[in-house]
């Protein structure tokens, strides 16, 4: 079982160039929404099973959040690009730079002992199903080359970018509260 959650979480990190080259040199949307609806899943699944089984270990706690981070990048620059938009390159760029900022923080609080002020919490899960929402509208909106649903993706990633920050927030607040 620990090998099928290692491959659940390898699965999200391989899967991510694919789906940018999918976007932005093959116009394969559909295939990437697809890939890009199963690895989200890929990311809940392992989450649950190492819970349910027991088998959480070190290994899992660091590489999972950062195949979230490989593939949330691959996705945000693929966005941009294929959609030719600076709010999405903005808006992206923004939270790729608080994903950096919360795994220095991460690795700052490994490094001292304090490994509680940057555990996940249940907000931060709300802020990665959000996250993988808004891009599931987004490919959803190029699959069906449906305008109204590419706009409203625009507010759901303003809406992920007001929880990512305050996420971030919270973990540097309680890195520094001493």
């Amino acid at each position: 079982m620990n090998h099928l959650i290692q491959s659940l979480t390898y699965f999200r990190i391989f899967t991510a160039p694919l789906i940018f080259m999918l976007i932005t040199l093959l116009d394969f949307y559909g295939l990437a929404l697809f890939l890009f609806i199963l690895a989200s899943f890929s990311d809940y699944l392992d989450g649950f099973l190492a819970r349910k089984y027991h088998l959480e270990s070190m290994f899992g706690v660091v590489l999972d959040p950062i195949a979230d981070k490989i593939l949330v990048t691959f996705v945000i620059l693929a966005l941009a690009i294929e959609l030719a938009s600076v709010f999405i390159g903005f808006i992206g760029g923004v939270i790729l730079i608080r994903e950096f900022w919360v795994a220095a923080l991460r690795d700052l609080n490994a490094r001292g002992g304090n490994d509680e002020a940057t555990k996940v919490t249940g907000f931060a899960k709300i802020k990665t199903t959000l996250q993988f929402l808004t891009f599931t509208c987004f490919l959803l909106g190029l699959y069906l080359n449906n305008a109204l649903i590419i706009f409203i993706s625009n507010f759901l990633l303003f809406l992920a970018l007001i929880v990512t920050l305050q996420t971030g927030l919270s973990y540097t607040i309680a890195t520094f509260k001493k």
